[in-house]
């Protein structure tokens, strides 16, 4: 079987996203069904796969961050309100077998993400 991580990186600062709050949905027929909520680690990961074994399957997903929150409690001066609060990522996982690692490289600024593995 499959199964899904992430991480955090806090690319203003060059240190792992820790104690960023993590919230993962599933999309079915256009509603958002919350599947768990976790705050990253010192190493900006979560403690363990966010899906596995029966519970991850084909379909439509959501990871939201919460960036404001974190930024605010590293003393990063952001304006108010934040240019990013949370950020949302949908992605699909079309391969019931294989490991999906979707990363978040963030700034107050900005934030990219890429299939990692």
């Amino acid at each position: 079987m499959g199964f899904l991580t992430t991480h955090v990186l806090d690319t203003a600062q060059g240190v792992p996203g820790s104690n960023m709050s993590v919230s993962l949905y599933r999309i079915l027929d256009d509603q958002r069904q919350l599947l768990s909520q976790q705050m990253t680690n010192s190493d900006g990961r979560c403690d363990g796969p966010l899906l596995q074994d029966e519970s991850f399957s084909i379909g439509l997903y959501e990871l939201e961050f919460g960036v404001e929150a974190y930024f605010k409690q590293a003393n990063i001066v952001q304006p108010s309100p934040a240019f990013l609060s949370e950020v949302t990522l949908r992605f699909g996982i079309a391969e019931a077998g294989e490991h999906y690692h979707v990363p978040l490289l963030v700034s107050p600024y900005s934030y990219s993400t890429y299939r990692g593995s």
